[in-house]
């Protein structure tokens, strides 16, 4: 192990996947810099020593002292911008900025910017899925998939991003030519002290965009900006000029642009409101940077889902069971019990439990009452669900993964879903969503057909 020794440098702080890319990144550059991790054994370190051997390397606590002598600190997003080091820098008068700031710095094509509270992924993915089909030469990354950096590339024609919150709280100018905020709703609570400094990260991303992507059925995604601003909107009601929403004509419903129908609900292959107004969204932005209309639909045609997002499993004894183990927060949860309530004939019996983030989950208390035959709940935080859902149908304890898809399997009927959308993180009980919903969908294999 080495000090750092420069004077005035560069420092990655973490290294991971996004520190990596930022070694990378720099080193590809021929960029002198420095990376502290506090994990003496820091994942990527055999790789960053084959293409940086010459960086030096600070494992062990944050130490003001080497901070503070950076000219600049490149923070992952995992790591919180309240450490006191970090704020000890900041005051020091080191500059604190993200890979994304890095990216921005650089990127010649235009950027499509994505965040919400759900939903990121499946629209950055149908997004960029509608770019390909259009002929672009498109990159897709950021917090989904590839680290923004990798995604440089002087051929590309758009890029399009996924952010996170902790990603915008280091970026200062995106200047993304179309931004959005998909969808607000309470995450990260054990990260941030509130909603309000929640909503303030996240709307970073409208900082020196030229257009912008509301949606009109979420108040806290409209950014206050210049209203000469371009705006287009999306929702799942009747639009109006530049919107995109919902018409029904002839008993059918369409996803229209402003009052005309452009493609029948019945030909998505996605199910539920929730994703239709996935869909919507996709269109509104890919609209806003000249995508042609037939190539997007013709992508809506095709496009099943992200894994582990509403994704459906398995249909048995006319019961569809569904994976939604992405649901790591209460709006996410939400969204998918409105979503499926409103395209289906039964009821549902969800599953749900994890880790809660320090979140509120009385919201789901009326959506649970209204439309779920009962809950199926395990996990750490399952006492609270708990608490927050006395009253509201049916609960179910269990201890297991396996126990819970058996009891809920138990308690729904014909032309019922049984939905796993946790509104919890996994880590309680799993290494990620993915092996959560992994084996949700293993032990649903498992039962009687």
């Amino acid at each position: 192990m080495s000090l750092i020794t420069t004077d005035k440098q560069r420092i990655i702080v973490g290294l991971g996947k996004t520190g990596l890319s930022v070694a990378r990144y720099l080193a590809g550059r021929g960029l002198s810099f420095a990376v502290v991790d506090t994990r003496e054994n820091a994942p990527g370190l055999d790789q960053l020593k084959r293409f940086a051997p010459m960086a030096d390397l600070y494992l062990g606590e944050l130490d003001p002292a080497i901070l503070n002598r950076a000219s600049e600190l490149i923070v992952s997003p995992g790591i919180a911008l309240a450490e006191p080091a970090l704020q000890a820098a900041k005051a020091a008068g080191v500059n604190l900025v993200g890979d994304v700031e890095l990216f921005a710095r650089e990127a010649k094509a235009p950027v499509i910017a994505i965040t919400g509270s759900n939903a990121k992924s499946t629209v950055t993915t149908l997004v960029g899925d509608m770019a390909a089909a259009a002929g672009k030469r498109v990159a897709v990354g950021g917090n989904l998939g590839t680290p923004a950096l990798d995604l440089l590339d002087e051929k590309a024609e758009l890029y399009v991003l996924e952010l996170s919150s902790f990603q915008l709280e280091t970026t200062d100018n995106l200047n993304a030519e179309v931004a959005t905020v998909l969808n607000m709703s309470a995450d990260h609570m054990d990260r941030y002290p509130g909603m309000v400094a929640y909503h303030q990260a996240k709307h970073r991303i409208f900082r020196g965009a030229r257009q912008v992507v509301v949606n009109r059925d979420d108040s806290l995604s409209r950014p206050l900006l210049n209203e000469q601003l371009p705006c287009w909107t999306f929702g799942l009601s009747r639009p109006d000029f530049k919107g995109f929403g919902l018409i029904k004509e002839e008993g059918e419903q369409y996803l229209a642009f402003e009052f005309k129908p452009l493609i029948a609900i019945s030909e998505l292959r996605m199910r539920g409101a929730h994703n239709h107004a996935n869909a919507l969204a996709a269109l509104a932005l890919g609209h806003a940077v000249g995508l042609p209309m037939d190539a997007m639909l013709q992508t809506l045609r095709e496009f099943t889902g992200l894994p582990h997002r509403c994704q459906w499993v398995a249909e048995l004894s006319g019961v569809d069971y569904y994976d939604d183990s992405k649901a790591t927060n209460v709006g996410a949860a939400l969204a998918a019990i409105k979503g499926f309530a409103a395209d289906c004939s039964g009821k549902l019996v969800l599953i749900a439990g994890g880790d809660g983030k320090g979140a509120d989950f009385a919201p789901l208390s009326k959506a649970v009452r209204e439309h779920c035959r009962a809950v199926v709940l395990l996990g750490r935080d399952a006492p609270l669900l708990a608490d927050a859902l006395d009253g509201c149908t049916r609960l179910v304890r269990v201890n297991t993964l396996e126990e819970a898809v058996q009891a809920a399997a138990e308690a729904a009927q014909m032309g019922d879903i049984v939905l796993l959308s946790p509104a919890c993180a996994s880590l309680d009980m799993f290494r990620n969503f993915e092996e959560r919903g992994r084996l949700f969908a293993e032990a649903v294999g498992r039962l009687p057909q």
